[in-house]
């Protein structure tokens, strides 16, 4: 028997693998040649499938399915000089040979039968295609080989679909950076790290380092080691090297051991002459071939020349397995991120399904957006490996439906099943579109933190500050959760004067000019009180010189006179409108808005106190004195009165009731507290103690008579002539309650 000449843990390729698998099939001499390329150009096979009432061409289709209809025709030369036998064999398991009326055979130069119209049966899970030379026997042949070891051909199959995506991953990458070597070679150092994100390939950092011009060369070396393991296609599996034979064959097939999935690039190595065994034949040898779809073309790729002698070469080629559907596992690179859609259109980045590059799988993509009354709306995408996702067009292409922002789910079809990927914010840009918030206000010399509101955040680029001199100079700024941005602008960049913000976006020629003014310092407002029922206030605070006006609820208020006091301000309010004011009650707390001088709107806090005590003259006598000898003097009205003029009058008080002594203010001292701090009394000292405290504590009886009591009294004054007032009604003050 044959000795394995890969010891275990060597490494070997893919393609090296099913040259062993088939090398199986024939005896194994030591002295044979390390495993060849694929890189002979074989014939080719037209494929479609029907899937219910859809029909695909073989490139869009990762999968088959129990009764699908598969139309099969060789696409040889007219002057093809060897006749071919086009055979399809069902599989349905390792230990388990199918049944004979699950191959089928067209004899490809015949015009008539040149064609294969299958039918997946149930149970089916593998379908082989083979190319073999027109002999006498030749189908009896296959059938019979397949028949007595069908572990062979499963594990041909699985490896064989394997290997042909792996190629497709590859080719995409090599064509991508010939392209760029072609055409844009300073960019293969930007793109590349893309590309082997996006296609799971090796990347080969110190390429990288290299002269621009040898870059393309060295990424393209050893092709065989560049492939990652696609967690979408394949799982890693355990090393079989040394079970039996009927075991190994069995796992094989198994979801769990990877369907016969391993290679060098994930660590496994399994010696595939010992696992299979010796097989034999005298009249056919059997060469495998990798499948290069496009559309409905399967191109067949070679690594060893057919024979036409015996034993003659049969090429084998594999059509996708027959299992349920697996759409590609896609996920966003920056989850939660808005995406901007300018002009030459947006990127959403996606990653973790290399297929969707290297094949036409995944067809029909677009971007699902459901509008404001529940339709739905399809904006087309398409893959750009390159960049590392899908291409969504600029926002003309949706016939201006969407000028704002809106959320879109990637949506498309796996073959014939649809799927749902990832979701994305996607913000188109408009001009003139950002302002600042209300009551933005910027003061020179300090640090003023800006937000502005209205525009697509996400498709901001820079933000700048521009003086009136002309100078500008970039801004810190940062999007925030709620698609408003906040930039800082540092005390040292501003003075007191006008400025200006200026905000570029992409897609947008012009730029977005937010005018401000950088303002002084500016005092401090405290709050602003006012007695129910009366129509001017205290407003308190510092620097209460600029203020220009208040209001209140509609209210609105002139500022009077400033007072200073110790190290702060108070202004007395009048209010312009009473109307409103007439209605406020007392401890009502309200909000009102001080207008300074400049144009500044600054919050103030507003308290309605209790109404001020009042007295009402209900009644009064004037009894002039009498003087002998003298003229009588008639006055024009009661309020003017002579000064040696008796008055008797009444009054009534309105308002709150104040006691004597209620606004007294007590020690923050419990009396425990001052006990304990006095001094020890002896008992005749404690007793005078507590006798002076009991007279001090008694309220005198002036005290406990109330102010409304005293105001309602009947008062009787006599008020003398005093040489010193020059009028009547300067003789008489105010009487106060």
């Amino acid at each position: 028997m044959a000795v394995s000449r890969f010891p275990l843990g060597a490494s070997i390729t893919r393609s090296g693998r099913i040259a062993l698998l088939f090398a199986a099939l024939l005896p194994l001499t030591p002295a044979q040649a390390d495993p060849a390329a694929f890189d002979l150009s074989g014939p080719a096979l037209n494929v479609m499938v029907t899937h219910g009432a859809t029909t695909l061409p073989i490139g869009q289709v990762p999968n088959l399915s129990e009764g699908d209809r598969i139309a099969v025709s060789a696409d040889l030369p007219r002057d093809q000089g060897v006749h071919y036998l086009l055979v399809a064999a069902f599989l349905r398991g390792a230990t388990n040979p199918p049944p004979k009326n699950w191959f089928t055979q067209a004899k490809t130069w015949e015009r008539k039968k040149n064609n294969l119209d299958l039918t997946v049966p149930a149970g089916a899970r593998q379908l082989i295609l083979f190319l073999a030379p027109e002999t006498g026997g030749g189908y009896d042949s296959i059938v019979d080989a397949v028949r007595k070891q069908p572990g062979a051909f499963v594990r041909a199959s699985q490896e064989l679909n394997q290997a042909s995506l792996d190629r497709a991953r590859l080719d995409t990458f090599l064509d991508s950076i010939h392209r760029l070597e072609r055409t844009h070679p300073e960019q293969i150092e930007a793109v590349s790290p893309v590309l082997t994100r996006s296609l799971s390939i090796t990347l080969k950092a110190e390429c990288l380092e290299q002269a621009i011009d040898l870059q393309a060369a060295c990424l393209t070396q050893s092709r065989s080691s560049l492939l990652l393991a696609d967690s979408h296609s394949a799982s890693l599996t355990e090393t079989l090297v040394g079970a039996p034979t009927d075991l190994a064959l069995q796992l094989a097939a198994t979801p769990e051991a990877g369907y016969g999935y391993y290679s060098s690039y994930i660590g496994v190595v399994r010696d595939l002459a010992r696992i299979f065994g010796a097989f034999q034949s005298t009249q056919f040898q059997y060469i495998p071939a990798l499948g290069r779809a496009a559309e409905a073309r399967l191109s067949l790729l070679l690594n060893a020349a057919p024979s036409f002698a015996k034993p003659k070469s049969v090429m084998v080629a594999a059509l996708p397995a027959i299992e349920a559907p697996e759409p590609p596992p896609l996920r966003t690179i920056a989850p939660g991120r808005a995406l901007c859609r300018a002009r030459e259109g947006v990127l959403l980045p996606v990653e973790g399904a290399p297929l969707i590059y290297a094949t036409r799988y995944a067809h029909a993509m677009a971007v699902r957006v459901t509008r404001a009354d529940g339709s739905t709306l399809d904006l087309p995408v398409s893959a750009d490996v390159e960049r590392g996702g899908f291409l969504l067009a600029g926002p003309g292409s949706d016939g201006g439906d969407l000028r704002a922002g809106f959320d879109a789910t990637l949506h498309g079809v796996w073959g014939f099943t649809p799927f749902d990927g990832p979701r994305f914010r996607i913000q188109n840009p408009h001009a003139n579109s950002w302002r600042a918030i209300e009551g933005t206000t910027v003061i020179a010399g300090r640090d003023n933190s800006l937000t502005i509101e209205g525009g697509a955040a996400a498709c901001v680029e820079n933000i700048a500050l521009a003086r009136t001199s002309g100078t500008t100079e970039p801004l810190k700024w940062a999007a925030l959760p709620d698609g408003r941005i906040t930039a800082t602008i540092p005390k040292a960049q501003i003075a007191a004067g006008q400025i200006s913000l200026l905000i570029r976006q992409q897609g947008i020629a012009d730029v977005d000019t937010i005018a401000l003014t950088a303002l002084t310092e500016t005092g401090r407002i405290d709050a602003f009180t006012l007695h129910a029922g009366d129509l001017h206030g205290v407003l308190t605070g510092t620097r209460l010189d600029t203020v220009a006006s208040l209001s209140v609820d509609g209210a609105v208020f002139s500022p009077g006179a400033v007072v200073r006091t110790g190290k702060a301000d108070k202004r007395v309010m009048t209010v312009d409108t009473p109307a409103p004011v007439a209605a406020w009650t007392a401890d009502q707390d309200r909000s009102g808005r001080v207008t300074l001088k400049d144009g500044r709107v600054l919050p103030v806090s507003v308290h309605v106190a209790p109404a001020r005590p009042s007295v009402t003259l209900i009644d009064k006598t004037i009894a002039p004195a009498a003087h002998a000898a003298s003229l009588p003097i008639t006055l024009p009205s009661s309020t003017v009165m002579p000064l040696d003029t008796s008055l008797t009058f009444s009054l009534r008080g309105a308002g709150r009731p104040v006691s004597a002594g209620a606004n007294r203010s007590r020690s923050p001292r419990s009396t425990d507290a001052r006990r304990q701090s006095s001094p020890p009394r002896t008992a005749t000292a404690s007793r005078a103690h507590k006798s002076r405290s009991r007279r001090s504590n008694r309220p005198r009886r002036w005290a406990r008579r109330p102010m409304a009591r005293c105001a309602t009294a009947c008062c009787r004054t006599e008020r003398k002539a005093i040489g010193r007032h020059s009028s009547p009604s300067s003789a008489y003050p105010p009487s106060r309650a």
